[in-house]
């Protein structure tokens, strides 16, 4: 039998550490971001169970629909660290717009996903807003999301934020490594930074090994703090390839994330390696503080962080003059990383020229 209950004082969802009203604040505080992103597919505003989105009012006829997912991992304890919130919802936004960018996808619209163990209205609606930014600056509606209270599951002050992005492309365009062939030429874009991978090991070496504060301006970062090194925000890819892909110009495209170039370039590579010489570029600052100050494993550091390159694109010879131009006329520094060539077996890989 179960012992009566002393306390006769009733029980509300906020005493179990819940604030639906916090929750409520935090989303009328970023409805105007969310709905300055809503396209002409949108067909209705904020708050609805599901998102509706009609994709003929946005040009798609017979196209395929390309989706993904993603976090941005433990940047979030540099922007918990720094009460700088909004950055990391556009390196979501931008993440997962590269992941189905590489697929020749344009992105219709995005979803966003917060958990907390207690609900700051203001941490929260920066989280969204970041993400309501970068939607709009990729042409796609911030389409729904969801905002979770779960205390005893996440510490005060601990987040997680998650992000689903849904594009599309035409059946003809799909890039899926298909066209790679041999004698291709790989050019490669800048990173942002870190953009969103491999902090779990930079954390340990900033903050740990080498002792630096986020205020800190080692002489690696060239007059940048530490915060602002660590926060930059991951980019997007969009407008500058667009046009290419538009002119079916590039044969393969890989969006160098977790896993660095050795993992995220033979994702296209089918039965081809890509030759890529580690010296065709001069590393930024925070990876020369990361790997040589603080000792990364040379060989480690190749498959933790991006190394300063953001993008691969995989390049036909005789489209190699009118993609650098293109390019160039971007204001992007455009690096020859190597080229492809036929496998010894069954499956490429990354070969270090």
């Amino acid at each position: 039998m179960l012992p009566p209950v002393t306390d006769s004082k009733p029980l509300t969802y906020r005493d179990a550490g819940v604030n639906i009203g916090a929750q409520d604040e935090a989303l009328a505080r970023a409805k105007k971001a969310i709905r300055a992103t809503f396209t002409p597919g949108v067909m209705a505003d904020v708050g609805l169970f599901g998102g509706l989105f009609d994709p003929s009012k946005v040009g798609l006829g017979d196209q395929i629909l390309v989706a993904s997912a993603d976090g941005v991992g433990t940047k979030i304890d540099v922007a918990a660290r720094s009460g700088r919130y909004d950055t990391v919802g556009q390196d979501l936004v931008n993440h997962c717009v590269n992941d189905i960018l590489v697929q020749g996808a344009r992105p219709m619209f995005f979803l966003d996903y917060v958990g907390t163990g207690r609900l700051e209205p203001g941490v929260v609606s920066a989280l969204i807003t970041g993400c309501a930014q970068a939607c709009r600056a990729n042409g796609m509606a911030l389409l729904g999301g969801e905002t979770a209270e779960m205390p005893g599951l996440y510490k005060d002050g601990d987040f997680d934020l998650v992000g689903f992005v849904v594009g599309a492309v035409r059946r003809d365009r799909v890039l899926d490594g298909k066209r790679v062939r041999a004698g291709q030429v790989l050019l490669g874009l800048r990173s942002s930074g870190l953009h969103t991978n491999g902090y779990s090991l930079a954390r340990k070496v900033v903050f740990e090994r080498l002792g630096l504060g986020l205020e800190d301006r080692p002489d690696e970062l060239e007059g940048a703090t530490v915060g602002e090194a660590l926060l930059a925000i991951h980019r997007s890819y969009l407008d500058v390839l667009w046009p290419l892909l538009e002119a079916q110009q590039l044969e393969a495209l890989a969006h160098i994330t977790g896993g660095g170039l050795v993992d995220n370039v033979p994702r296209v590579l089918g039965a081809y390696d890509a030759v890529i010489d580690r010296n065709a570029w001069a590393r930024p600052g925070l990876f020369r503080l990361l790997v040589d100050r603080g000792g990364v494993d040379t060989e480690d550091c190749w498959q933790a962080f991006n190394m300063g390159i953001g993008m691969v694109l995989f390049v036909e010879l005789s489209n190699v003059d009118a993609v650098r131009a293109h390019l160039v006329a971007q204001g992007e520094e455009v690096i020859e990383l190597g080229h492809t060539r036929a496998a010894a077996g069954e499956e490429g890989e990354v070969v270090w020229a």
